[in-house]
C-alpha cells in the first residue's frame, strides 16, 4: 500500500518526506529530471513491539511499514499541463491515499520570508487549488470514457452497464467541483467499476498542517480554518513542524529524546502522521513473536485469519488449518505464552475469524 505526499511548491512537502524516511536512509531517490517521484519506506511506530520483547526474548524487532511517494509540487493549471502537469498527476493515480501538506507557517526559522507560489499564505486557498486540479484531471478521465462506455452498455453486458452508470453519476459531481469520493453508490457492481476507474479524488485524504516552531500543536488561526474545512469533507488533520521533525530524524536516540523533552513532546509528530496514514488506508497490524524476530504484519481491517497468514507466505493461506491467538494485554498480565495457555487465554480460531488489531498469532498450516 502506498500513500502519496502532495502540495503546492514551498509548503515543506519534501522536507516532511525526508524526515519521514530519515532523510533518505530508506528512500530510493530518483532525479526529478526523469519525472519520477521519490519513494521511501516509513516504519509505523508501535510501542507494543517493545512490550512483547520485554516478555519474549528475540534477536530483532521489525515494525510494520508504509510506502510513501513524494510527488513533485503541483501548480495551478496542472490539469491543463502547467508545470509538469499530468506527468505528475499520473503518479497520484497510482497511490492508495493522499497526504496533502498544507502550509500553516509564515516564516523560515531564521525569520526570513519564504515566498509562497501564490504570493501569500492561505491554506484553504491552497487546498482548493489542488482539489480543483485533481477534480479537473478526473473530469477529463470521465469525459474521455463516458462515450465509449455508453456504446459498450448497449450490449447489455452487466459490467459495461455498471461502468456507464458510474460515469453518469460521477460527471455532474465533478462538474460541480466536488471530489469523486462524495458520489453515492450502493450497488456492488458499480462499486467495483468505480474502484477500477482509479480516480484521484476518489482516494482518502489526510491534511498535514506544516506549522511554525512556536505552534507545534497547530493552534493558530490558519490551522483552525484547516480543521474546520476538514470536518466538512470528513478528512483528518495532523499538525507537524517539518523543520523540527527533520532535525529530530537526524539525531541519535538519546539526543532525540532530550530534544523531545525540551519541546514538551512525548514522541515525534511524524509518528502521528504515520499512524494517521495507516488508518487512512484501512490498515491494522498483527504480531508474530519468536526467538529470531518479533514482527508487525500489515492487513486490511476486516481480514480473516487465512488472509492474514497469507501476508507472511501464500502457502500459509492455502494450507491454513487454524490460528492460536492471544492479546498483548494477556502477555503483559501472564508474562509468558505458557502461562497464557494454562490460564485458558490462548484462543484457537478457524478460517472465519476476523483479525483484530494487535493480535499475537501462531499459524498452523499444511501444504
Amino acid at each position: 500500500m502506498e500513500a502519496g505526499i502532495v502540495g503546492l511548491p514551498n509548503v515543506g512537502k519534501s522536507t516532511l518526506f525526508n524526515a519521514l524516511t530519515k532523510a533518505g536512509a530508506l528512500a530510493a531517490n530518483y532525479p526529478f529530471a526523469t519525472i519520477e517521484p521519490n519513494v521511501g519506506v516509513v516504519p509505523i511506530p508501535d510501542p507494543r513491539l517493545e512490550t512483547i520483547r520485554s516478555h519474549i526474548e528475540s534477536q530483532k524487532i521489525i515494525p510494520a511499514a508504509l510506502r510513501l511517494v513524494d510527488i513533485a509540487g503541483i501548480v495551478k493549471g496542472a490539469s491543463q499541463g502547467e508545470g509538469l502537469g499530468n506527468k505528475f498527476l499520473s503518479h497520484i493515480r497510482e497511490v492508495d491515499a493522499i497526504l496533502q501538506v498544507v502550509r500553516c507557517f509564515t516564516k523560515a526559522p531564521g525569520g526570513e520570508e519564504i515566498l509562497h507560489v501564490s504570493g501569500s499564505v492561505d491554506p484553504i486557498r491552497d487546498i482548493e487549488i489542488i482539489n480543483m486540479e485533481l477534480i479537473l484531471a478526473d473530469l477529463e478521465t470521465v469525459d474521455g470514457s463516458i462515450g465509449k462506455a455508453e456504446r459498450a452498455a448497449k450490449s447489455r453486458n452487466p459490467e459495461d452497464m455498471a461502468r456507464f452508470e458510474v460515469l453518469k453519476k460521477l460527471k455532474p459531481i465533478l462538474e460541480a467541483g466536488q471530489p469523486a469520493r462524495t458520489v453515492k453508490i450502493d450497488e456492488v457492481d458499480q462499486k467495483k467499476q468505480l474502484k477500477q476507474l482509479g480516480l484521484i479524488t476518489g482516494k482518502p485524504v489526510l491534511y498535514v498542517m506544516n506549522v511554525d516552531e512556536d505552534d507545534l500543536l497547530g493552534e493558530n488561526e490558519m490551522c483552525q480554518k484547516v480543521r474546520a474545512y476538514a470536518k466538512t469533507v470528513n478528512a483528518e488533520v495532523v499538525p507537524v513542524c517539518a523543520k523540527i521533525e527533520s532535525e529530530l530524524s537526524q539525531l541519535a536516540d538519546s539526543e532525540r529524546q532530550e530534544m523531545l523533552e525540551a519541546l514538551g513532546l512525548k514522541e515525534p509528530a511524524l509518528a502521528a502522521v504515520a499512524h494517521s496514514a495507516y488508518k487512512l488506508l484501512g490498515l491494522q497490524s498483527y504480531f508474530t513473536a519468536g526467538p529470531k524476530e518479533i514482527r508487525a504484519w500489515t492487513v486490511h481491517v476486516g481480514s480473516t485469519a487465512p488472509q492474514a497468514a497469507g501476508v507472511i507466505h501464500t502457502d500459509f493461506e492455502r494450507g491454513f488449518i487454524r490460528a492460536e491467538i492471544y492479546s498483548v494485554a494477556d502477555l503483559e498480565r501472564f508474562k509468558t505464552e505458557k502461562a497464557i495457555k494454562e490460564a485458558g487465554k490462548m484462543r484457537v480460531e478457524g478460517k472465519d475469524y476476523v483479525m483484530k488489531d494487535g493480535d499475537v498469532c501462531h499459524f498452523l498450516f499444511n501444504v
